[in-house]
């Protein structure tokens, strides 16, 4: 296996151990128990809460710098702390009540119990008129409530602790609260069932679904959401996968430069080649490119604006982005770059799983153009009349009839 670490990275505090592990997390589909040591030492899991939540209040560049490096070092470890401690931290913060879930948050921060974001299913991922997982009061005999339901492609399903679930919400007679709800659902309880899902990238984060059958949640842990709501909160997702794929890229590229310098080919290093120069020259470009929006972005984020317009783009860009270095690192490390093992060829695997992750960038695309154009109206409509295939074939001389005029 390759172990090369990039100096930049290494430096990291905290995160050099991380990188140093990282090829073996990928070959073992296991997160070490040391990385979540070493990421609890440097206080990673308090960086984007404020302190009266018990989180570090770090300034907003302060946690991209954090977020970055992390993903550099080991993109599986940082997907999986990062759901947790930004993305699930932030929706029970935001929706929840700060004194009722100090007990959920706590253990977040500190980073002792690690929470899944349960929202796509089985039938269509992230389209939320599919959903079918439900909650329902458990009766006056019992109290609280009980969910039912499947939620697959989850990251953490397989170990989290917490799951925090979007479902649908059974009103009785006389609410006429929202529809949906955010769940905070304990994972250790009879009721609910987990599995793992094999997948192509991303290897040592813990994926797979969570299957509810009438598991319990307390009266406290059920929070009404309109689901246009939700949508805002949920964009700390497309930025955690944005910061997922810059910090990758730059790994890529730093592994690129090292082998054009160190590599002799028909006389010369390859970064004397101007095709390898320029394909270096597009990457530090682009990684600076996206770099720049997401700072931005977060900065504006932190100030209490939306900017969820510019996450969705950012994540457009950045994902992509980030396919294409990878890309390149593996075009110009050649044969090794598909070896199995090779840094680089599992960078390439683990960048396609940014782009899917959280919304495909195809959907924010749509996304963005709505934005522009405004929301787009979809009305039944006869793909045949127009082209005459919908008319009877049978005319004189064996022609079609002609519609009447």
């Amino acid at each position: 296996m390759n172990h090369r670490i990039d100096d930049a990275t290494a430096g990291v505090p905290g995160f050099a151990g991380i990188a140093a592990r990282a090829a073996d997390t990928d070959a073992s589909g296991l997160i070490p128990r040391q990385n979540w040591q070493d990421l609890r030492d440097c206080g990673y899991f308090r960086l984007f809460s404020p302190p009266e939540l018990g989180g570090a209040g770090a300034a907003p560049l302060a946690q991209t710098a954090a977020m970055e490096a992390l993903a550099r070092a080991c993109p599986s470890t940082y997907w999986s702390a990062t759901v947790s401690a930004l993305l699930c931290v932030k929706l029970i913060s935001t929706y929840g009540d700060p004194d009722k879930h100090r007990r959920l948050l706590e253990p977040l921060l500190s980073g002792e119990r690690l929470a899944a974001f349960a929202v796509a299913e089985t039938t269509a991922s992230s389209d939320s008129g599919t959903f079918r997982t439900k909650v329902r009061p458990a009766g006056p005999a019992g109290g609280g409530f009980l969910i039912r339901g499947e939620k697959s492609k989850i990251t953490n399903a397989p170990n989290a602790d917490l799951a925090v679930v979007v479902a649908r919400r059974e009103r009785l007679p006389g609410d006429d609260g929202p529809a949906w709800c955010l769940a905070f659902v304990d994972l250790f309880q009879p009721g609910v069932h987990r599995y793992e899902i094999p997948r192509m990238g991303l290897r040592g984060m813990p994926w797979g679904g969570l299957i509810f059958d009438d598991a319990l949640i307390g009266e406290d842990d059920i929070v009404p959401v309109p689901i246009e709501e939700l949508a805002e909160t949920m964009a700390w997702g497309w930025l955690k996968n944005s910061f997922a794929a810059i910090g990758l890229a730059e790994a890529a590229l730093a592994a690129s430069v090292r082998h054009a310098r160190e590599r002799v080919s028909f006389g010369r290093p390859l970064g004397h080649m101007e095709g390898v120069q320029a394909q270096l020259a597009d990457s530090r470009a682009q990684i600076d490119a996206a770099r720049l929006l997401a700072q931005r972005v977060a900065v504006e984020r932190a100030a209490g604006q939306s900017a969820r317009d510019r996450i969705a783009m950012l994540k457009i860009y950045a994902t992509e982005m980030g396919v294409e270095v990878a890309a390149r690192a593996v075009q110009i490390h050649g044969a090794a770059g598909v070896t199995p093992g090779h840094e680089v060829e599992r960078m390439y695997r683990d960048a396609q799983m940014n782009v899917i992750g959280g919304f495909t960038t195809n959907r924010l695309r749509e996304q963005v153009a709505e934005s522009l154009l405004g929301p787009a109206v979809y009305r039944a409509f006869d793909w045949t009349g127009p082209a005459g295939l919908g008319h009877d074939p049978a005319g004189l001389d064996g022609f079609p009839q002609r519609a009447a005029a």
